[in-house]
């Protein structure tokens, strides 16, 4: 696999948003589910012997990056004739010596961890400057409780595996549930039976999803209040279908919202694990509509309302409510979101003083907002090297012309971004094209 699997839309410098003719009924196919993508590309790629084919997987930035890592161990990853990936697993942990890149991808760097630490051999780990800023310390924690020698606290590190020891693991799950997804997904190929425990749990979906994953492929893990036990269990090569991204499919849910059109998101069912899907239901408490329709529709109101909201478990999707709330008819208050801060910017705070840019009224707690009614102006807004404040800033562009700089950060998760954006009606330029 190469790079040429990426879709064409690469964009580079800023991109200019403006309100335009939103249709009355629109569709939009969104992209493969990050989360789900890289969870299914690393067990498969320790699983076998055989060959495992994820359809319809997301093809970005953090899963490229990946690919790229399970291939690094062995691990084969071809394009497959639909278009998703065919993945000849090693049929067990990865031995000897890699280098692992891990890109700007947290997924990557705290779930392929554990999956060398599993395995017997010298690994070297680094990232992008972004990423080396976020968390690590209680992953490495948990991993040289259960044998693994690491020689730093945070990357880039090299680690020396001989396999993990299993037995009783705490994990401080406060500040990212991919720390104890990351070690779930390595416990069953640990030397004895492994129980994760855990107090406070972040984004909670997220484990759920985990949990899903492995079991599509074979594992199964017993629950006992904050805590979850693995016996050793080999991973089976399995078809696994991806579904489209709750997080990317938040935008334009939101975009519908603000325009009081009807959106339908094909391949996205209400009832997912995906977390995200939060989002729909909070519009609905705004005002929205949704049918029970098979894809489901979601209809915007005339009139928008504030609402109070904890946004803890689906903390991705925080910044687009906080870019519809500025239209609504009251305050709308965010809370629960204070791990949001070491995400790849300080979220909270980006979002912010995003907003008074635009000349919105904003308080600003360590773990909430609050986002009074206002018009929005035309402003110039930074993106702060983060996905999700480009995507979720474009909705302002629906309403009122903005300038999002650093449009190519979208390519992250999602490079068509902008190309799906003009679905919504909205018309989309590029500085210099």
């Amino acid at each position: 696999m190469s790079e040429d699997t990426r879709p064409a839309h690469d964009v580079s410098g800023a991109v200019r948003i403006s309100p335009g003719a939103p249709p009355a009924r629109w569709e939009v196919q969104v992209p493969g589910s990050k989360s789900l993508t890289n969870r299914a590309l690393l067990i498969a790629a320790v699983a076998g012997p055989g060959t495992s084919t994820l359809h319809r997987p997301l093809i970005a930035d953090d899963t490229l990056a990946m690919a790229g890592a399970v291939r690094g161990l062995g691990a084969g990853v071809e394009l497959a004739a639909d278009g998703g990936w065919k993945v000849a697993g090693l049929g067990g942990p990865p031995a000897g010596e890699a280098a692992v890149w891990c890109g700007a991808a947290g997924t990557v760097a705290r779930f392929v961890l554990p999956i060398l630490a599993v395995g017997h051999g010298r690994f070297s780990i680094d990232a992008d400057p972004q990423l080396r800023r976020r968390p690590l310390g209680p992953l490495l924690d948990a991993l040289r409780a259960q044998g693994a020698t690491l020689d730093a606290d945070s990357l880039p590190l090299v680690l020396e595996a001989n396999g993990l020891s299993g037995g009783d693991v705490e994990i401080d799950a406060s500040v990212s549930s991919q720390f104890v997804s990351g070690l779930l997904m390595a416990a069953p190929l640990a030397r004895a039976c492994t129980r994760l425990r855990f107090g406070e749990l972040v984004s909670r979906p997220y484990l759920e999803l985990t949990l899903a994953t492995m079991g599509a492929f074979g594992v199964t893990c017993t629950r006992s209040g904050h805590s979850l036990t693995v016996e050793p269990a080999p991973y089976r090569p399995r078809e696994f279908t991806v579904e489209p991204d709750a997080s990317t499919a938040s935008y334009f849910l939101a975009s519908a919202a603000l325009s009081a059109t009807a959106v339908r998101l094909p391949g996205l069912p209400l009832d997912t694990a995906q977390g995200d899907i939060e989002i729909a239901h909070a519009l609905v408490r705004m005002g929205a509509a949704l049918t029970d329709s098979e894809p489901f529709e979601l209809r915007g109101p005339q009139r928008l309302s504030g609402i109070e909201l904890d946004m803890g478990d689906s903390s991705d999707v925080f910044m687009t409510l906080a870019c519809v709330a500025p239209f609504a008819a009251g305050p709308t208050t965010i809370e629960g979101i204070a791990h949001a801060r070491m995400k790849e910017s300080d979220r909270i705070g980006a979002t912010a003083e995003n907003l008074r840019r635009l000349g919105i009224t904003v308080d600003e707690g360590h773990d909430h907002l609050r986002i009074h009614p206002g018009t929005p102006r035309t402003a110039r807004l930074p993106t702060y090297d983060d996905h999700r404040i480009a995507m979720a800033f474009s909705l302002i562009g629906t309403r009122v012309p903005v300038v999002l700089e650093e449009a190519h950060v979208v390519a992250k998760t999602c490079p068509a971004f902008f190309e799906l954006w003009r679905r919504t009606g909205a018309k989309v330029e590029f500085e210099g094209a």
